[in-house]
């Protein structure tokens, strides 16, 4: 019997619109932490999964026939294999990256992880560690973030790092969660900083992005949120089934109680009063908002400005007239 049969209730469940990989949106990579994997259910969540990762140091303890045996059954249920970052780090500080590139090409790694947890890397640095990955035709994924909860970078930091990765040529960059507490978009509660999303999906359309979601609750917050084509990292394959039914409109036990909408604006009065008449009368100009909340000028742009800060506001051109700015509210739909 098999996972989501297309017999069975064929008519009630969402169809997935990436169906076929490699898929280039609704990703889910695992994480394989050398736990035992029996290959018969393995087999029935294949279709679901499209990259496992071989989790922080590991690869360092396995010999390189054991893990081409590993990567070998993973290739051939048609999942791709990758490093993280956390080794990809590690070489960079001794000096070892081109052998680190030659041998994961060697052993049948598929992508590469770089990230910056421990080392700050220039962009020109960046440049040479993907032409030379790239040279082997391996690929090569950005990580944006860090893992230490003491050290987290803020908006401006953040979006400054996705920008950068995207003018390497990365497709898509995977953000930081670590175990998804205290750290990227969680907060030290486990929960997701709906601030934080609204300010770089402001900036970079939402399936720029790989979301670390550890925990089941934050899986389901997201997918609620931005549907079936969000993609998702860090998932345990335990919960690749949870997963995949969201996907497809089933709700799972971590989805009751889990509220995944936006927080209230934070801040004045003014703010507060501001962001209402927006979100009730968008697309609208500053001088219409100033008219219609009799509030100083300097008053409606300073509340634009912390709106837009915190992720809950957009100004864009007006369609009718281009040397004119609307705000809207930021929408839970893809950009």
């Amino acid at each position: 019997m098999h996972f989501l049969c297309p017999n069975l209730l064929k008519d009630l469940a969402k169809n997935r619109l990436d169906s076929q990989k490699p898929r280039k949106e609704g990703l889910t990579y695992i994480i394989d932490r050398f736990q035992g994997l029996e290959k018969e259910n393995f087999e029935i969540l294949a279709p679901f999964i499209d990259i496992v990762k071989i989790h922080g140091a590991l690869p360092l303890l396995a010999s390189d026939t054991l893990l081409k045996q590993k990567i070998k059954f993973y290739h051939d249920l048609g999942v791709q294999v990758s490093t993280g970052s956390t080794i990809t780090e590690f070489a960079i500080l001794e000096h070892s990256l081109e052998r680190l590139a030659k041998e994961a090409a060697a052993i049948g790694f598929d992508t590469i992880e770089i990230g910056e947890n421990s080392v700050d890397i220039s962009m020109e640095r960046k440049r040479k560690i993907m032409d030379l990955v790239t040279s082997l035709d391996i690929n090569v994924q950005c990580k944006v973030g860090r893992k230490d909860p003491r050290h987290q970078l803020n908006v401006e930091e953040t979006s400054y790092k996705i920008g950068d990765a995207l003018k390497l040529g990365s497709k898509k960059v995977v953000l930081e969660a670590n175990e998804g507490v205290s750290v990227g978009i969680y907060d030290e509660k486990s929960l997701i900083k709906w601030n934080l999303i609204g300010a770089i999906t402001a900036k970079f359309p939402p399936s720029t992005f790989i979301f670390e979601a550890p925990l089941e609750s934050q899986q389901s917050a997201l997918i609620a949120e931005f549907g079936q084509r969000v993609n998702l990292a860090e998932i345990h394959p335990g919960s690749v089934a949870s997963v995949e039914s969201q996907r497809r409109g089933f709700l799972s036990k971590a989805a009751f109680g889990v509220s995944y909408l936006r927080k209230d604006p934070e801040g004045g009065p003014a703010a507060k009063f501001i962001y209402y008449i927006i979100k009730s009368k968008h697309p609208i100009e500053q001088s219409d908002l100033i008219s219609l909340s009799h509030l100083p000028r300097r008053t409606v742009q300073g509340a634009i400005d912390e709106l837009k800060l915190q992720g809950l506001i957009i100004g864009r051109n007006s369609l009718d007239d281009a040397r004119k700015r609307v705000y809207i509210p930021i929408h839970s739909d893809w950009l």
